[in-house]
């Protein structure tokens, strides 16, 4: 569906960490007249509400099925590792993967991070969420490895992370289904990428009835900036001399007078 839509709202899903309170509160300043409705999901679940269309748009993290979806790439996030307060780390400002070598690194099922290996000793069994690898590490159990958004979504007053180098990283994109683009998409696109109110948002305007597509291009050439026409017929009026346009006829300068 395009060009028009069929429902008063516009409807954005959004996963756990991901904070879209900025470009909400301009598309309330933009479109007074059609509510934004926010709608927190699991990092695996926005496909689905988009391709069940729950939701028009979705604030996703990559990679994204560009067979089905398109999107737009907004920020990568630093990887941190969460540890309690009085571990070893805290010492330092930056934290390599083998400076947990001895650590137990939990690996939650719905991590969002792609990893090859992951550092450290195993768990004897994966957390199911997030929030519980969080609640382990709170007991002395492990530590977590996740994007900083998830670090500070879950923070703990006994909890602190440091940033962790050569690690995988979380990406967020803005997706939507291509054969599903509606007008309001279009608009929060214009959002998410800092366009401002005014622009046209990428689409080509029509020109008026009437008028071509050079309509102005093609008037400025055909009228002059003032002063230039006068100027042009005055000089061609000298230059030719014999007709005596756009001269006065009694000009004799640069004529000697004759002497009786």
């Amino acid at each position: 569906m395009t060009g028009s839509d069929a429902t008063p709202s516009f409807r954005l899903a959004y996963v756990p960490g991901v904070m879209p309170d900025k470009w909400v509160r301009i598309w309330n300043e933009r479109q007074p007249g059609v509510p934004l409705t926010l709608t927190q999901v699991p990092a695996g679940a926005v496909a689905e509400r988009l391709l069940g269309g729950d939701a028009d748009a979705g604030l996703v993290r990559t990679p994204v099925d560009r067979s089905v979806f398109s999107a737009i790439p907004l920020y990568t996030e630093q990887t941190v590792v969460v540890v309690p307060k009085d571990h070893l780390v805290t010492a330092v400002d930056e934290v390599a993967p083998e400076d947990l070598a001895d650590d137990i690194v939990l690996h939650p099922l719905d991590d969002v991070l792609d990893w090859e290996s992951l550092p450290g000793r195993p768990a004897l069994e994966r957390p199911a969420t997030t929030a519980d690898a969080v609640e382990l590490v709170a007991a002395g159990i492990g530590v977590l490895v996740v994007p900083l958004s998830l670090a500070r979504l879950h923070h703990r007053k006994d909890l602190t992370h440091r940033p962790l180098t050569d690690a995988p990283e979380s990406s967020v994109a803005l997706a939507w289904l291509e054969d599903a683009k509606t007008d309001h998409v279009e608009d929060f696109i214009g959002i998410v990428r800092g366009r401002t109110v005014n622009s046209t948002r990428g689409r080509q305007q029509p020109p008026a009835r009437g008028e071509s597509a050079n309509a102005d291009r093609g008037g400025a050439r055909r009228k002059p900036a003032t002063g230039k026409s006068a100027a042009g017929k005055s000089a061609g009026a000298k230059r030719t001399g014999k007709s005596g346009r756009g001269a006065p006829q009694n000009d004799r300068r640069g004529k000697p007078r004759r002497r009786s």
